[in-house]
């Protein structure tokens, strides 16, 4: 989960969805007997060497767990991307079967409910792009938490009118952090509008999973003993991720839900009345309400739960050097802050500042190149910050993106006093100033550093010319509204011995006057590109994140 401006943190304690980019299967999978038999493949190995970073460092929401090289992989007909490797492995076997985009995406939400605790599950929010090939349009799917109905404008700050102290431990470990949850409605909106296969055998994965159990995984391990110290507060956190002596369970452990497959199947049974009435809305509205070792309870009732509705809107969309690229709009910033900075660049020529020594892991980008987008992103993050919010109850600066959007608030000019996170991004081909075809899609976690994760992918496909690995791989840097620079430490092509004084592009930020923070990143990109082969055919061409476990399947091939 991200970190949240002060008048947003209820949205913290309960995990969110990762983007699944399914680019492919928008149409579903065809079914064709050649590529049903071919599914589900992958061509590179996935194992991840780690190297844990600090929890929480540098204000990032979960821990940086190293940086394994990967190579781009090509499907033909369809591609599932995500963050772990049995996620994945669920989606693409839906679309094997010939289940939807969004099919997929919901049998992947529920695996990284498992494998991904820290940073995905069904308590959380969530929101969705989705692209309808045959219609050609993009609808947006905002399944964010609410606020309960009891919240006030101290709710945050006060335990209550007559005991005016912070909630305990604080704010976000408190049940007042915890929003009303919408993955679940937002999933089921967009299934019933998009799916293909029952609501039911989608669920069937987890469930199996959740039974017969998993192996925890090195990150998850890590996340675990990370976080054992918070763990220990609930006892059900601790009976499920801690030994008996209070260490975290290792990587390698077969962790079973019993619990979560009941509840799982109580969902695909009976649809999400299930999770929002009834006894486990309930238990939902207990564990908000717990006060054990003295936390300040949560004010959530089941009359929250049982009104909350996810919400279509329209896509953030903007025109990009040819390129049509949509984002999600409010109360997300990220389709705004990533539009806002590509609008700035495309002041610029970036093709001469592409990064040099190019490998599989993006080379090693320029001095101009990470001063250039940085300095857009700062003025992109400057308006996030004080305009972006829930808009329907602040407005934004002329009642709509495109204010904001416009060149003449967006190229300088003489005399003019500047103004100034989830980021799920697809992006078309232009045709005649119409939307064309589908060419790519990305996304990942990372809290308020997303956008700049996707802006530098999406610049390293568009501006440089990268597969779609090299441009997930590539070194994460960026800025938000702050004097600092990213630059990932965590990337091989990095170098921060010597206090960076060996590395040409910390040194080069300097020397413009950048504040260059080295902070291991802990992005989870998922990319996926179209291209076209010698042969003249189309195929998919996808990238997973380095720093994760996430790995790309498909009906792999050789263009």
């Amino acid at each position: 989960m991200s970190p949240k401006t002060p008048t947003r943190p209820w949205m913290q304690r309960w995990p969110a969805l990762l983007p699944a980019l399914l680019a492919a299967g928008l149409a579903g999978c065809g079914g064709d007997d050649e590529v049903t038999a071919n599914a589900c493949l992958q061509t590179s190995p996935s194992g991840v060497v780690y190297n844990p970073g600090t929890p929480g460092e540098n204000g990032a929401p979960e821990i940086a767990t190293g940086f394994a090289s990967k190579a781009a992989v090509p499907s033909r007909s369809f591609m599932v991307v995500a963050n772990n490797p049995l996620a994945t492995k669920a989606g693409c076997d839906v679309l094997k079967k010939g289940g939807s985009a969004v099919d997929a995406a919901v049998a992947v939400q529920m695996v990284l409910n498992l494998v991904e605790p820290q940073s995905s599950g069904i308590g959380g929010g969530a929101f969705m792009l989705h692209y309808d090939a045959k219609a050609k349009t993009v609808m947006s799917y905002d399944g964010r938490e609410t606020a309960p109905a009891a919240a006030t404008e101290n709710y945050l700050r006060w335990i209550s009118a007559t005991q005016q102290t912070t909630p305990l431990p604080n704010a976000r470990a408190s049940g007042r952090s915890i929003g009303t949850p919408g993955v679940l409605h937002m999933l089921d909106t967009a299934h019933k509008d998009a799916g293909k296969l029952s609501w039911k055998e989608l669920f069937d994965p987890a469930i199996q999973i959740a039974t017969d159990g998993f192996k925890i995984s090195p990150r998850m391990a890590a996340s675990i003993a990370g976080s054992a110290t918070s763990l220990t507060r609930d006892p059900d956190a601790k009976a499920y991720f801690l030994n008996a002596d209070g260490t975290g369970k290792a990587a390698g452990t077969l962790l079973k839900s019993p619990a979560l497959a009941a509840t799982f199947k109580a969902i695909a049974d009976g649809g999400i009345n299930a999770f929002y009435t009834g006894p486990i809305a309930q238990d939902i509205i207990d564990k908000i309400g717990d006060t054990t070792g003295g936390i300040t309870p949560g004010l959530t009732t089941l009359a929250d739960l049982a009104a909350y509705r996810a919400k279509k809107r329209d896509a953030v969309c903007a025109n990009y050097r040819g390129y049509q690229v949509c984002g999600m709009g409010p109360p997300s910033s990220g389709g705004i802050a990533v539009a806002q900075t590509l609008g700035i660049l495309s002041n610029f020529d970036l093709a001469p500042h592409k990064p040099t020594a190019m490998d599989i892991n993006g080379g090693k980008p320029t001095v101009m190149g990470v001063h250039l987008v940085s300095e857009a992103q700062r003025l992109a993050y400057a308006d996030r910050d004080k305009y972006v919010a829930d808009t329907d109850f602040v407005p934004l600066p002329g009642g709509s993106p495109a204010k904001m959007l416009d060149a003449t608030y967006l190229s300088v000019a003489a005399g003019k006093r500047p103004r100034s996170s989830m980021s799920p991004t697809l992006v078309f081909t232009q045709s005649g100033g119409q939307r064309g075809d589908f060419l790519m899609s990305t996304g990942s976690p990372g809290g308020s550093t997303i956008i700049q994760y996707v802006g530098k992918t999406l610049v390293g496909v568009l501006d440089w010319g990268m597969d779609a690995q090299q441009a997930t791989s590539m070194v994460d840097f960026g800025a938000a509204n702050s004097p600092s620079t990213n630059v990932g430490s965590e990337h091989p092509n990095v170098d921060i011995t010597n206090s960076g004084a060996n590395d040409t592009l910390i040194t080069g930020l300097k020397a413009l006057g950048h504040t260059v923070n080295t902070a291991q990143q802990s992005s989870g990109l998922s990319t996926i590109v179209v291209r076209t082969a010698p042969a003249g055919y189309r195929y998919y061409e996808g990238g997973a994140d380095p720093r994760r476990e996430g790995v790309v399947l498909g009906d792999v091939f050789k263009p």
